[in-house]
């Protein structure tokens, strides 16, 4: 079962870490362009979708959890799943925004 977040700042911590996790990835492809072509295709885009979200949290224009709809990354993620390594961190993010806080 995946875990969720249990409030609202958790739930920003984890999109804050799934931002600094494209970052890091980010800086790891500058080095290494044989692996850049696993990556480059979802990654902008990827990245600018957690900003967005994290910035919609932020700024409180968030709509809120539990309301049964995925995030707008999530076709994107489950196009490229098997090349994201955070994978487990997104799925998390998704879940509590779709089915709400963890108890």
């Amino acid at each position: 079962m995946i875990k969720k977040a249990r409030d609202l700042n958790q739930l920003i911590d984890l999109v804050h870490e799934a931002i600094y996790e494209v970052d890091e990835l980010r800086a790891c492809l500058e080095h290494d362009d044989d692996e850049a072509s696993t990556y480059t295709p979802y990654l902008d885009t990827l990245d600018r979708m957690l900003r967005d979200l994290h910035e919609s949290m932020a700024s409180g224009k968030y709509a809120g959890t539990g309301q049964g709809e995925d995030l707008a990354y999530m076709p994107l993620f489950k196009k490229h799943e098997r090349d994201i390594p955070f994978r487990e961190l997104l799925r998390t993010i998704n879940a509590t925004h779709r089915e709400g806080f963890e108890a």
